[in-house]
């Protein structure tokens, strides 16, 4: 199984993340967006591929999202796209791909799905213990 995650170091959500699919026995192509960001037509293929638009893949947290005026409506698709390409770190993640999908793995359990062997407990480094129960 190929596995992709477009991945923050300074993240802890993007670290458990990555965690997990290496848990899971896994060994996936990290992409480090912030030193190699994803071209236009690429991240429109990853919002397309996980069903969302462009501003639900916008990060406020740590960005210049609030001093750039983001949050105001008249913004089109295109033009938070181009933000996002200026501005990489206004990219949420970490994003994971895999043949089973493309998800926004925020939570960081969010990626289990995606998984051929998704691991049945974690420990984040926070502390807080992931069981995940399988589908039936």
């Amino acid at each position: 199984m190929t596995v992709t995650i477009y991945h923050n170091p300074a993240c802890g959500t993007s670290r458990n993340t990555l965690a997990m699919i290496r848990a899971s026995g896994e060994e996936p192509v990290v992409i480090e967006y912030l030193k190699t960001p994803p071209g236009r037509e690429r991240l429109l293929e990853l919002v397309t591929a996980m069903g969302i638009t462009p501003r639900e893949l916008l990060r406020e947290k740590g960005t210049p999202y609030a001093e750039l005026g983001l949050a105001d409506p008249k913004w089109s698709d295109d033009e938070l796209i181009d933000f996002m390409l200026a501005h990489p770190i206004l990219i949420n993640r970490p994003i994971v791909e895999t043949p089973k999908g493309t998800k926004l793995c925020r939570p960081s359990e969010a990626v289990l799905p995606l998984l051929d062997n998704p691991v049945r407990e974690f420990v984040k480094e926070d502390g807080e213990k992931v069981v995940s129960t399988p589908l039936t």
